[in-house]
């Protein structure tokens, strides 16, 4: 076990990595706040599903939830669409233009951390990776048991499959950016 202060330091370093998700955060376009990005990025990593489920995955409110599918719908990056087993709700669906904004996002999202940790070598970047990943298992969702995606399954849902807003990215950067480390 690691000694006490190493532990304090380890919080100081965590508590300021808000500079880190401020750089993250400015490859968005305008037009693409944070939550609206979570929206798209938990739409393409779970595929199809009801706000409610959208909702408990991102952690918000339903309000909140809500204001970002339609900020999303309102741009034609996910659309709503009748749900078959259950006539009263919609299913939320990524659009092609959804998919592409991903793709963009990847993009940029891959040359940051390019520009950022240029001096890195790979050895270090895949380093902080797998500690990253540890981290995250490590704190799992602490929230009472939730239901996960497969019909009939009990298990709980880790707080790494919440995506993080400032840093979406699709499946074909994933092993090029820690930013797609954080599903």
């Amino acid at each position: 076990m690691a000694a006490k202060s190493q532990y304090a330091e380890l919080a100081r370093q965590l508590s300021a990595i808000g500079a880190v998700k401020r750089g993250l955060s400015r490859v968005l376009p305008p037009d693409c706040p944070g939550g609206s990005a979570a929206v798209l990025t938990l739409l393409e990593r779970r595929g199809e599903m009801r706000m409610s489920r959208l909702a408990e995955l991102m952690a918000v409110d339903m309000s909140v939830t809500s204001r970002h599918v339609a900020h999303a719908v309102e741009r034609g990056w996910v659309e709503r669409a009748p749900d078959l087993a259950d006539r009263r709700s919609r299913i939320l669906r990524l659009t092609p233009a959804g998919r592409d904004l991903l793709d963009e996002l990847a993009r940029r999202t891959t040359e940051i951390f390019a520009h950022a940790l240029s001096d890195w070598t790979d050895d270090e970047v895949g380093q902080l990776n797998t500690m990253l990943a540890r981290l995250r298992e490590n704190f799992g969702d602490c929230r009472p048991g939730r239901y996960d995606d497969s019909p009939g399954s009990y298990a709980r849902t880790p707080a790494a499959a919440v995506a993080p807003a400032h840093a979406p990215v699709s499946e074909s950067a994933q092993r090029e950016t820690p930013a797609r480390q954080q599903t």
